[in-house]
């Protein structure tokens, strides 16, 4: 099963939820992977010190233009819709930081000038953790899509053999951009963490929006809890959805934070929390799954 660690705005405890749900199933005896797809801002190695390996270069292919063969026509340039291409005098131009790797150019060249060169748009690192795995993704400094790099950590992720026994966690980036997109896209649930303020009521709104476009079961963590109002209670009740765990605000557990331990590790009795909370996920995903192949049944007759 794979679930991401969302959030609508940042600061609201993903991490938190992420390391600390990931460490309670590894003490369970669950095979766990984490995956840091927050790529622009790595951090869950912070808070588990994994053993990691080398890294590895995350690459993306790039257009390259032979000039010995551009007849300078355009029609590479009028082929791309992100204006990573542009024709100045008689030579075609290449904005690599503004390619979407689609080869769309390549394909419109009638005399084949254009070749695909790798670019390094960021690593991609493997660790090991005290009883479950880490994969973490880190952008390029001055690349400006976390796209790429999440895509290709997110295929490494879940290419491997033996699935059907692997908890597979993604703390995604916060927000409900591109990148947050491409790091719950074909997810089977959704964990989106906020706090009970305005704020965090209007980023959870716009997050649950765009769980919905992409039909995937969700539930709420609510963190600080005690703090604020009753609002994000209240439209999880109106919306039907679960609040799967409620932190409170507690100067233990930012203490913790500070020191980057987990919260399982700083308050054990969390553990229990969290396996409960990975309890509540499984059902909520399987009673939707039964109530989706239910639709289709009906359809057919």
């Amino acid at each position: 099963m794979i679930a991401a660690v969302a959030s609508g705005k940042g600061g609201t405890g993903k991490t938190t939820v992420a390391t600390s749900l990931a460490r309670a199933l590894a003490t369970a005896g669950r095979r766990v992977r984490l995956v840091d797809c927050d790529v622009e801002e790595p951090n869950c190695h912070l808070f588990l010190a994994p053993q990691f390996g080398e890294p590895e270069p995350v690459l993306v292919p790039v257009p390259q233009i032979d000039v010995s063969r551009c007849t300078g026509c355009g029609a590479c340039a009028e082929a791309c819709h992100f204006n990573a291409l542009a024709v100045l005098g008689d030579r075609v131009h290449v904005a690599a930081e503004l390619c979407h790797h689609c080869g769309a150019c390549s394909r419109s060249c009638p005399v084949d000038a254009i070749s695909e060169r790798p670019c390094e748009v960021g690593t991609m690192r493997a660790g090991a953790c005290d009883g479950f795995d880490l994969l973490e993704g880190c952008l390029r400094i001055g690349y400006p899509s976390a796209v790429p790099v999440i895509r290709v950590v997110r295929q490494r992720a879940v290419s491997r053999e033996d699935e059907t026994s692997m908890v597979t966690l993604i703390d995604a980036p916060p927000g409900t951009s591109c990148p947050v997109i491409a790091a719950m896209r074909n997810v089977d649930f959704v964990v989106l963490v906020t706090e009970p303020t305005p704020f965090g009521l209007n980023d959870l709104q716009l997050a649950v929006a765009t769980v919905r476009v992409l039909g995937i079961p969700m539930g709420v963590v609510i963190n600080r809890a005690d703090l604020g109002t009753h609002e994000v209670h209240d439209f999880c009740r109106a919306e039907g959805i679960d609040v799967l765990l409620e932190i409170p605000h507690d100067r233990k557990i930012a203490e913790a934070y500070a020191r980057a331990v987990t919260l399982v590790d700083a308050l054990p009795e969390y553990g229990d929390r969290f396996r409960q909370l990975w309890q509540r996920i499984e059902t909520i995903y399987a009673e939707a799954t039964c109530a989706s192949v239910a639709e289709l049944e009906e359809g057919r007759r």
